[in-house]
């Protein structure tokens, strides 16, 4: 593996100071100014006297700001948590009752009805820019490194409580140093699309890769993401080369006709990870971009964002009635094991586990799940992903969904027993439950809510709807709310007394 990540940044900001690292719609920074921002809130943090590799919790959106905010926070030997600007309170209050940061670092002020713990140290948004600008000089004496916490992502969990994956230094080279290798022969210094929220591993793509390249990243903001006018006029002038989303986001993307290689000549890379990548969208992207390489990537945030790829090209696709996720990573080993745990042979299903230098020690302060999904062998952790899947005969991997109820809707990783307890939080609500509907290409394609409301006053189910979107976000992140929602007089019971969430499933997808 290469050295440290954190002095390779500082190479490269002192090499390429006056280039362009990040460009939100045309408000642009330079290596440089990451270089100095970040010196500056490290010397900040170090004097704020948190303890040592306390965590800090960075509050925001996709601004540079909070690029700058992640490198000071482990230059100071700090890992970071990334928290967007649109998570409800309640998640705010879980992610702080597991991670209990000492200190953190708004980007962007936190809701107003967020009280803090007592005794949190708060970098205001109006100081985070002085202390910015201060140009104060650092050096790297104690950043994080080895096995050191490099970030903390909180995922959704499967007990309602949002789960904190940690992913080291280590991990997260391994990571980079793949990513920015030989496989996905990428140009010299990329100018890539950065439209996952920082919230997101898949951001870890984009942002970590283009750095360590010495690119620059073009910002999509979620506001932005939504408004699709917008979208589809900017997207032409960004000069794209390497395009990092999920396949959900591609899709909205090829909505627009002008979304083709004559309006995007330099664009010639795309990397697609976060959920299935379907045949339908593979022929529809390489039909408008015949002379891109298009990647299909696969790997759970607990192993550092992706540890398998596979370049799909016309002849892999016509070969699969379902694209492959490809070959790990040379560094790690993919197993596929039956219920007793025991490794089956080629050609059978059974779960993905992964073993390597990049699968996380486990989930922050939950030493329960940490023991049921990670273990121990010689040298590197395991991990049991609760996907299923099988290697074919020439050694791809093939994705075949979910050992349980988690599911990816867009991208996001979502664990239905989450929404449902959001949703029977809900003042309106008797009984619900969150139930995905997938197309033909096995992808979730809708949320949907079945409830048995309380007695109430609304004259039209619609307006009941609303009612209970609107409580919904106190307890959840916006892309968690079921978009459609049916009202049933009663759900159904399995022979345990519970609610029979597979009869459900089936029912809604005729099954």
């Amino acid at each position: 593996m290469g050295k440290n990540i954190l002095q390779r940044i500082d190479d490269i900001c002192q090499s390429a100071s006056a280039n362009i690292f990040y460009d939100d719609q045309g408000k642009t920074n330079t290596y440089q100014d990451l270089k100095l921002y970040s010196d500056s809130l490290a010397a900040w943090i170090d004097q704020a006297g948190s303890t040592t590799k306390s965590p800090i919790l960075i509050f925001g959106g996709q601004e540079f700001q909070m690029l700058a905010a992640f490198v000071a926070s482990v230059k100071s030997g700090h890992p970071y948590i990334p928290v967007d600007a649109a998570s409800s309170v309640e998640r705010l209050d879980s992610i702080f009752a597991t991670a209990a940061p000492e200190l953190v670092i708004e980007v962007e002020d936190l809701p107003s009805g967020f009280s803090l713990p007592e005794n949190t140290k708060v970098l205001k948004k109006t100081d985070l820019e002085s202390v910015f600008h201060q140009k104060t000089a650092y050096s790297l004496t104690h950043p994080v490194k080895g096995d050191d916490i490099f970030y903390i992502i909180f995922t959704s969990g499967t007990t309602g409580s949002p789960k904190g994956v940690q992913i080291s230094h280590n991990n997260l080279l391994s990571f980079a140093d793949w990513v920015t290798g030989p496989f996905f022969d990428l140009p010299k210094r990329p100018v890539t699309l950065a439209q996952p929220p920082f919230s997101f591993d898949l951001s870890v793509m984009d942002w970590v890769m283009t750095l360590l390249m010495g690119g620059t990243l073009k910002a999509v903001s979620k506001e932005l993401s939504e408004n699709f006018k917008a979208l589809f006029e900017l997207l032409p002038k960004l000069s794209l080369q390497v395009f990092v989303s999920t396949p959900s986001f591609a899709d909205l993307c090829l909505v627009d006709p002008e979304f083709k290689a004559d309006n995007f000549p330099e664009l010639k890379r795309f990397l697609f990870c976060g959920e299935e990548l379907t045949k339908k969208t593979y022929q529809k992207l390489q039909a408008r971009f015949p002379e891109a390489k298009i990647f299909n990537t696969y790997g759970p945030t607990e192993a550092t964002v992706a540890v398998t790829g596979v370049q799909i090209t016309p002849a892999i696709e016509k070969e699969y009635s379902r694209l492959p996720i490809g070959r790990a990573k040379n560094d790690t080993k993919i197993f596929i094991v039956d219920e007793n745990g025991d490794q089956v042979d080629k050609g059978k299903s059974g779960e993905i586990v992964i073993s390597g230098p990049s699968v996380s020690k486990g989930y922050l302060n939950n030493p329960g799940k940490t023991k049921q999904a990670f273990f121990d062998d010689q040298i590197y952790k395991v991990y049991h992903t609760g996907d299923l899947g099988r290697f074919d005969d020439k050694g791809q991997l093939l994705y075949e969904g979910r050992k349980d109820f988690q599911i990816k809707l867009h991208g996001y990783r979502i664990e239905l027993e989450e929404v449902n307890q959001g949703l029977n939080q809900s003042h309106y609500v008797k009984q619900a439950i969150a139930v995905p509907r997938y197309d033909a290409d096995h992808k979730v394609t809708q949320l949907q809510a079945w409830v048995v409301a309380k007695e109430n006053d609304f004259s039209k189910p619609i307006e009941l709807t609303k009612a209970i979107k609107k409580e919904l976000t106190e307890y959840m992140m916006p892309y968690m709310i079921p978009t459609r929602f049916i009202y049933k007089d009663k759900l159904p019971i399995s022979l345990n007394g519970k609610v029979d969430i597979k009869a459900v499933i089936k029912e809604v997808n005729n099954v």
